[in-house]
């Protein structure tokens, strides 16, 4: 979330004018992520995120939108799209596609304990479980194809030590056919921050807009990267096994899918760097954002590949 459109409050009265959401009290921008504009919306009646769309695809934007109004109804907490009063959910706003959800109550908790990610984990089960119920599908935009060809567009501008670790875990990957892993929506980036607990200690997950199509089992390895690892970058054993537990109390993992269970947390890794790498060095220009560290994850996938026996699953 970044603010990279103004939107002033006469273009948000003029929006609500087409809600029954009450009258607008508060604007103020988010500071926190970097993919779209986001906004806490507070009216009269009740507190809103209104999202600006920057970068997704329109074609791919009812993929998402649906996904939070299905998951939603399903019991997951979730923020929930609301409709105008004509039914549509996605609107125009500053000439962007745009969005108005639920703003859930609590906040992250900056360092999860094991408790923590017991419960995160069958939170993320749960939205697996919830999800297969949806009717729409998307590709993963950010899959094989991604990370080979960001890759390169990276090399002029990395130091040669980097290009050849990734070029070397990109061959390591594409060694890995994971087509026979079970497959559905993911969440694809269940961090810690997107994640806020309310005072009765439940969990509300934001940020669906990395959703997509994949398997089940990489969309954990991407939540264990980062709710599990310690400050030197390295899993810290019991809260992944808090985390697994939580899951399979959900969704029981496959013997295949444990068995490329290291594979996937050095692709989760992989991913999660290059991601980064390019948020650095092809910044988008925007009123407010947190750039993220980059060197984190690089140490990340260096103690995957070292520890990749320890990392096993019986």
């Amino acid at each position: 979330m970044s603010v990279f459109t103004v939107v002033a409050e006469d273009e948000a009265r003029a929006l609500l004018a087409n809600y029954s959401l009450g009258a607008l009290e508060r604007l103020e921008g988010i500071a926190q992520g970097v993919e779209n504009t986001n906004y806490f919306l507070t009216t009269t009646a009740n507190e809103y995120v209104l999202t600006l769309f920057e970068h997704i695809p329109r074609g791919d934007i009812p993929f998402y939108v649906g996904l939070m109004d299905h998951l939603a109804h399903q019991e997951v907490r979730c923020p929930a799209p609301v409709r105008r009063d004509d039914g549509e959910m996605i609107v125009e706003v500053a000439g962007k596609p745009a969005v108005i959800v639920t703003r859930l109550p609590g906040a992250p908790r900056p360092r999860p304990d094991a408790h923590d990610c017991r419960k995160a984990g069958a939170i993320l089960g749960a939205i697996h479980v919830a999800a297969v119920s949806y009717d729409a599908g998307l590709e993963n935009p950010r899959g094989r194809a991604w990370r080979e060809s960001f890759a390169e567009r990276l090399r002029p501008r990395i130091p040669a030590a980097d290009a050849r670790l990734i070029d070397e875990e990109n061959r390591y990957q594409g060694m890995h056919d994971d087509s026979v892993l079970p497959q559905g929506i993911i969440h694809g980036d269940y961090f810690h921050d997107n994640v806020l607990w309310d005072d009765e200690g439940e969990g509300g997950v934001i940020d669906f807009y990395f959703a997509c199509d994949d398997a089940l089992v990489y969309d954990v390895a991407i939540a264990v990267n980062d709710w599990c690892v310690t400050p030197e970058a390295e899993i810290d054993p019991e809260r992944m096994r808090a985390f697994l537990a939580g899951y399979e109390h959900a969704r029981p993992l496959e013997q295949f899918e444990r068995s490329l269970w290291p594979a996937m947390l050095r692709r989760a890794a992989l991913r999660t760097w290059l991601g980064r790498l390019g948020y650095n060095h092809f910044p988008r220009a925007s009123e407010m954002t947190i750039p993220k560290d980059h060197a984190f994850s690089r140490k990340l996938l260096e103690h995957h590949i070292a520890h990749a026996r320890a990392l096993a699953l019986a």
